[in-house]
């Protein structure tokens, strides 16, 4: 995000609204994420040591192909990660490391914090302070019980 440019703040209702297209991009992604995170450690692993030559040989060609599928796809991983980021979410990496955790700027007592929501999960179901993650995550029912506790501002 640019500095000229305004954070989009949520409530748990537009989060939880905003799911089901929020759900398919981040199933996409999960997905591809798993997919481009094995295709770069194969690349690694098998191009170890070597150089690629310019002639016609069954590696280079392999390796070229499997080289221009890494690309393609990364750059379709980074297009599922703008389509989420153009909603005003943030996409995360979950703790297996797949990109499967979408956080939504809200705000509470004047502070941005995230609602946080992980594939799999029927709802927004927890939130966090910008800096404490996933690990970081509290009950939204607390948020919400406070929310209603301060009344309306």
């Amino acid at each position: 995000m640019t500095p000229n440019q305004t954070m989009k703040l949520f409530t748990l209702e537009q989060a939880n609204a905003s799911l089901p297209l929020v759900r398919a991009i981040t199933g996409d992604l999960a997905e591809l994420s798993a997919v481009v995170f094995e295709r770069q450690r194969h690349m690694t692993t098998i191009s170890a040591g070597r150089e690629l030559q310019l002639t016609e040989d069954p590696y280079t060609e392999e390796l070229m192909h499997e080289q221009a599928e890494l690309e393609r796809q990364t750059t379709r991983l980074h297009e599922l990660i703008e389509e989420l980021r153009a909603l005003g979410a943030e996409p995360r990496n979950g703790p297996d490391g797949r990109i499967d955790l979408v956080d939504f700027p809200a705000e509470k007592d004047g502070q941005v914090v995230y609602l946080c929501w992980r594939l799999g999960e029927p709802s927004v179901e927890y939130w966090h302070e910008v800096g404490a993650g996933f690990k970081g995550r509290r009950s939204v029912a607390e948020l919400v019980v406070q929310q209603v506790a301060e009344g309306p501002a």
